[in-house]
């Protein structure tokens, strides 16, 4: 099982949750966040003064899936939330050891 973590533009976000859907993700887990990477943030004005907007406004979206799946929901992602612009954001993939369903006590691939 994989972790697929998106950190995203946050009006991409239905389209992101609609792809994830398509290709057959159940649950994810959504976060606002804020941060920036090469982009280093930007300058406002705000009633005639300038000041520095060091971290931007983003979403973070995280799904555990199969590993079979992986390579599916990462293209679903990248179609749904590219816009060709700096700030289109990031994919990261981690390895999840156990997962647990609460409710039911189910393990590992039948939990998610």
């Amino acid at each position: 099982m994989k972790q697929i973590t998106a950190v995203i533009k946050p009006f991409k976000l239905e389209e992101v949750r609609e792809a994830l859907a398509e290709v057959g993700v159940s649950g994810l887990t959504v976060t606002e966040v804020k941060g920036f990477g090469r982009q280093k943030g930007h300058t406002e004005l705000y009633r005639g003064a300038e000041y520095v907007v060091d971290f931007l406004p983003k979403v973070k979206v995280e799904v555990v899936v199969r590993a079979d799946d992986v390579e599916r929901c990462i293209e679903s992602i990248v179609k749904a939330a590219r816009t060709g612009k700096i700030g289109d954001g990031k994919i990261f993939v981690t390895e999840v050891e156990r997962v647990v369903r609460i409710r039911t006590g189910e393990v590992d691939e039948s939990a998610i």
